[in-house]
């Protein structure tokens, strides 16, 4: 399954080459796409889960915007949402939609984890983690609707 979304290490020529700053950039980039998901989410989901998607989506533009301010406030260049992004499955169906919801929380998580993993401020640290925590809950909730088992991974945004 491949993520919804791009690549911006390979694709993007603005991406800085400073480590801490590129980690930020990925995870913009990542956030940008996630809110671009959450819209075909929301589009495919059972009303019952209207609440749950709404939630999601609110806590992915606060983040946005709270990195948008952070690396404005750093000088570290911040990318722009694509028009699109391919999606790594077709999603038709609710169950292709929780599917494409959970892809996308481990997808953040990797990301914010590399910011976690990356910086050495301790602001962006502090966002990265309370951003992979909040990935983590999600990405949990988002398996019970699922059924999946187990509901948690032991270290979120790893590949541990």
């Amino acid at each position: 399954m491949t993520s919804p979304v791009p690549t911006p290490q390979t694709t993007d020529p603005d991406r800085p080459e400073a480590a801490d700053q590129a980690a930020l950039y990925d995870a913009l980039a990542v956030e940008h796409a996630a809110i671009y998901g959450y819209g075909i989410v929301s589009a495919h989901s059972l009303p019952i889960r209207n609440e749950l998607v709404s939630e999601t989506l609110a806590q992915h533009r606060e983040r946005r915007e709270a990195l948008v301010a952070r690396m404005t406030e750093e000088s570290v260049p911040v990318p722009l949402p694509a028009a699109g992004y391919q999606l790594p499955n077709v999603v038709a169906t609710p169950v292709d939609a929780v599917k494409l919801a959970v892809t996308m929380e481990n997808d953040c998580a990797v990301a914010w984890r590399a910011v976690l993993e990356q910086s050495g401020s301790e602001q962006d640290r502090t966002l990265a983690v309370t951003a992979l925590s909040q990935c983590a809950v999600t990405a949990a909730r988002w398996r019970r609707v699922l059924g999946a088992w187990p509901v948690t991974e032991a270290f979120p945004g790893g590949s541990e």
